[in-house]
Order: structure tokens, then sequence, then C-alpha cells
């Protein structure tokens, strides 16, 4: 089975992650492999059974910094069987889990269906999506979310998730890390399409206006804690600009953190640690990371060396 994968390009070694990753940062996957539909997901996930290496889910990476060393790990970004969608005489949109956001918010606003508008601000896949409940602008997945598909990676069992289920709240789910989304279906209301259109133009305006475009970030550093903003926070005391090696606080947004062409992943960790740090210090307030570090970092002011998965 892995001959025959390796052979036919599904599984690959050596695969340097970074490109994949907004950040741009990372070493290689022991493992890659990029399904084109669920036939060839099984089958990956077989090997990655019997071979017991672990298995990592990659989407668009945009919340996600992987360490120079890299991952012993079979990573997997769904492909292009996993990337497109189906809308029903409900309005009822069907996606893969692969599907870039902003595309389903689009897709929507093309059979004149409303409410998903928001996801043009989100750089993410609808996979993501699901995992993280993202959301902007006053909506959230958990709201528009009908259901889910997601495959277990150490039995392969299917299973069908309504939000209830998946225990939707501000940017977390209860989803393991040996759980892979493949679908989602989401709810739509009747909108003309010139409206929907015209809304998430506001959207992409404000995001230009207000957000680092054109550099490398991972969008919100911080999740916003309950009842203020982990930008306003962290901007309160005065660390727009704040820099560790090649990863600096985004003096446009103080929950954008942004790395030059010369960062390393490790810059950009202990930066969100100092700046986690200097705010607990300053506020009593405990930030949690929307970023997620994946592989072998360095402790930061006295932490532990974090190593996932």
């Amino acid at each position: 089975m892995m001959a025959a994968l390796v052979e036919a390009g599904v599984l690959r070694s050596g695969v340097l992650l970074g490109s994949l990753t907004t950040y741009k940062l990372g070493g290689p996957a022991k493992w890659f492999a990029q399904p084109a539909d669920e036939v060839e997901l099984m089958a990956v996930l077989e090997v990655a059974r019997d071979i017991d290496v672990p298995i990592v889910t990659l989407g668009r990476g945009s919340n996600v910094v992987i360490s120079d060393a890299g991952l012993d790990a079979v990573v997997i970004q769904l492909g292009s069987g996993f990337g497109t969608a189906t809308i029903n005489a409900d309005g009822i949109v069907a996606a893969g889990a692969a599907m870039p956001l902003p595309r389903v918010a689009r897709y929507a606003a093309e059979h004149d269906r409303g409410g998903l508008e928001f996801m043009v601000g989100i750089p993410g896949s609808v996979g993501g999506a699901v995992r993280m409940n993202a959301g902007c602008f006053g909506s959230e997945t958990a709201q528009w979310l009908i259901d889910a598909t997601i495959i277990s990676t150490t039995t392969a069992e299917r299973r069908v998730a309504t939000p209830q289920d998946l225990e939707m709240q501000y940017r977390t789910t209860n989803l393991g890390t040996d759980e892979i989304v493949s679908s989602a279906r989401f709810a739509t209301i009747a909108r003309p399409q010139a409206e929907s259109l015209a809304e998430m133009r506001t959207i992409t305006a404000w995001r230009r206006d207000h957000q680092p475009g054109g550099t490398f970030n991972a969008g919100s550093a911080f999740k916003n804690p309950p009842g203020d903003a982990a930008g306003r926070i962290i901007d309160s005391l005065g660390l727009k600009g704040f820099r560790v090696g090649g990863a600096a606080v985004s003096f446009k947004h103080a929950n954008f953190f942004e790395a030059d062409a010369d960062a390393t992943p490790q810059d950009v960790y202990a930066l969100v640690h100092r700046v986690k740090e200097k705010v607990l210090s300053a506020t009593g307030i405990e930030l949690t990371p929307e970023i997620v570090f994946l592989g072998v970092f360095e402790p930061v002011s006295g932490s532990q060396p974090e190593e996932r998965p």
C-alpha cells in the first residue's frame, strides 16, 4: 500500500511545509500526503497506522507555525476533491473541508444566498473553520453550521456531528487531533447577490484599512478575552513594534505578529510567549494564543519546551 501511494505521488517524503503556511516558515514533513478524495485519504490513514507515525492535518496554514526541525509525522493536506461545493433548493451549502472560506462566501452569493459573507474575511478553509469555530464581524461558524462529517484517523470511522455535538464555543470545539473534518453543510438565507457582494466589499475594505496586508502573519495571535480585545490590551501596553529577532508586533494592529524575510519559527514562538508574559504581568490577564505551534520549540523565559504533535 505504501509503495503504491509513493509511486502515485500521493505520499511524499521531505516536503518543506513552510510554503504551505501564511508565515512561510517551517521545516520538512517526514511524510506528506495530499489525497485527492476520500478513497486516497483512507489509504493514507491506513499507511500511517501501519508505520505507527503521528498524523497532522494541515489546512491552508493560516494559523500555524511549524518549527525548523519539521514534523516527524504524516502531514495530510486535503486535495482537490475536498475543495468543491454544492447548494440545494433549500439553500444549504455543502462544502469540502479544503475549500477556502472566501470562495464559500462568494459561492453562496452567486446563488442569491446570504449569511456567510463574514467568511470572506477569514483566510482559512472549511475544515479549519469548523475545528476552530472561526468567525469575524459579529458572526461565527457555529451560527451557520448544520453539521460536519468527521473522520477518525485511528479507526477510519466517519460520523456526522452538529454544532452541539462539537460543543462549539468561542474559537474552540471538542475535536481531537485524531479527527479530520472532511466536509460541512451550512445554512443560508435568501439574499440578493448584489447585497451580499456589497457586504463582502465592506468587510474586505475594513480588513485592508485595519489589518496588515502583504506581510507574513497568521491573523490574530491571541483569542480575545471575555469583554475585551487582545489587540487593545497589547496596544495599551505600548507593545506595537515590540520585536524578538525577525518577528514583531504589527504597528497597524497589535494582535497581528509579522515576520520578516529572515525570521525563524522560534522568533514567532518567542514573541508570542514574551507578549503573553508582559500582558499577564501588567494586567493579570492570561491571553490564549490562536496561533498553533507544531514541532519542537525552545522554552522562553522559564517556560517548558514545547513539542507537537
